[in-house]
């Protein structure tokens, strides 16, 4: 690790903005069936999405562009915040009534698909009713599930390490691709020796950036049925981050709670974050120094085990117009005017058509464009990492139980075994 320098402007990039609302509107309400229609041929689909007021403000905008194009069709919106968002969504599901078309993510396709839930969309790009081309990068694999495509990607993102400009500058510390995970740590413990702060905010109960590490060494955290690692590993993992709380490197949990909803990281707890790389909006508008776009640390100066993931939309099998659901979900992806809309809310814009729309001008979305442009350039993206039905179930339980080590209130052991046996109730369920 190189002391005594700026941090080099061509890999770390600016952070700026506002912060994302995460807090969602009220649902509206529901309605009755997957779909309706009138005596006048015009059918309605209901559109349900997670998400902050500005998310809702633009995907409404997008919504009215739509049924200006489809007179036809009428989009009822439904939308929340994440949590409720999907306890809505499995009691619909398990009631037969869920949304006609619906956002989605990776760690719950299979559990749907499983379901019967999702409908297979090859089928009406066969038809012509929706395009599954101009996808950069395989961005289009995320959403596609033995053979079958159950969703679309709208949006691409990557892990990324959010830095805290000033403090690595102050500690003569630099960050650079292809850096390793001890001169991660060093530079951290620079940055603790000169600044008195902690150099990260709890990088452990990361269940993504742990798929990143267990990539880098061969692994990943999930295969297509189960955990793709092993209780020592997990123990190892966890025993590390615990020694890095102990010794003032990673942030004390209590005081990273106490900060909340606010991040460790713009509350001058640390000087570091690991998260996705369009999340790093918030950090600007909470904090007051400046922040930019890190690498990943590596195990081999080489690997970083990133790939994209992806907001995605996907569609009820069960809807009564997959013919207009196509429709939709096609301009959605496809639009220009919808991509300039949108921006990089939900990532970086996931079809070429859209992305070449949205010209970013302030510079935390320059930065974020940059970041994933370096990225793939670098030759480092693979193939997202599987997750099997119930992942959802296991991200949660790994967040949980990795904050009660980073507590001291589990035992690293224990807390490897609780894991695990979490993840196979969930996989079996």
């Amino acid at each position: 690790m190189q002391q005594g320098g700026t941090v080099e402007r061509r890999t770390i990039l600016k952070a700026a903005g506002a912060s994302l609302a995460v807090a969602g509107l009220g649902a509206t309400a529901t309605a009755c069936g997957g779909g309706s229609g009138s005596g006048d041929g015009t059918v309605t689909i209901r559109y349900a999405w997670w998400g902050g007021e500005p998310r809702t403000i633009a995907i409404k905008k997008t919504i009215a562009l739509f049924e200006k194009k489809f007179p036809k069709i009428k989009v009822k919106p439904e939308f929340t915040d994440y949590e409720a968002f999907w306890e809505k969504f499995q009691t619909q599901a398990s009631g037969g009534n869920p949304p006609d078309v619906f956002q989605n993510a990776v760690g719950f396709l299979r559990k749907y698909d499983k379901r019967g839930v999702l409908l297979d969309l090859k089928t009406q790009a066969d038809a012509g009713n929706l395009s599954l081309d101009n996808f950069p990068n395989g961005v289009l694999a995320n959403g596609q599930v033995d053979g079958k495509q159950i969703a679309v990607p709208v949006g691409a993102n990557t892990m990324a390490l959010v830095i805290d400009l000033k403090a690595f500058q102050k500690a003569g510390v630099e960050a650079k691709f292809g850096w390793t995970w001890d001169e991660y740590f060093d530079a951290l413990q620079t940055i603790q020796d000169k600044l008195k702060i902690a150099g990260d905010t709890g990088y452990f109960s990361i269940m993504y950036l742990y798929d990143l590490y267990l990539r880098q060494n061969g692994k990943a955290f999930f295969t297509d049925t189960d955990l793709g690692f092993t209780e020592d590993d997990l123990t190892q993992w966890w025993e590390d981050g615990y020694k890095r709380v102990r010794s003032g490197l990673v942030a004390d949990p209590k005081k990273v709670e106490q900060v909340k909803p606010k991040s460790a990281l713009s509350a001058g707890l640390a000087a570091s974050e690991f998260t996705w790389d369009n999340f790093s909006i918030r950090y600007e508008g909470e904090g007051e120094s400046d922040y930019g776009l890190a690498p990943i640390p590596t195990t081999d100066g080489e690997a970083t085990g990133q790939y994209l993931g992806s907001l995605m939309l996907s569609a009820f099998s069960g809807t009564e117009h997959p013919e207009e659901v196509a429709q939709f979900i096609d301009f959605m992806v496809h639009d220009p005017e919808v991509g300039a809309i949108m921006g990089y809310d939900r990532g970086i814009l996931a079809t070429t058509e859209q992305y070449e729309a949205f010209k970013p001008t302030d510079a935390n979305n320059k930065g974020v464009a940059a970041y994933e442009e370096q990225v793939a350039e670098a030759g480092v993206l693979g193939k997202i990492t599987p997750h099997p039905s119930g992942a959802d179930v296991v991200e949660a339980a790994f967040l949980r139980i990795g904050g009660e080590v980073a507590q001291g209130k589990t035992k690293p052991a224990d807390a490897a075994e609780a894991l695990f046996s979490e993840a196979k109730a969930a996989f079996a369920g």
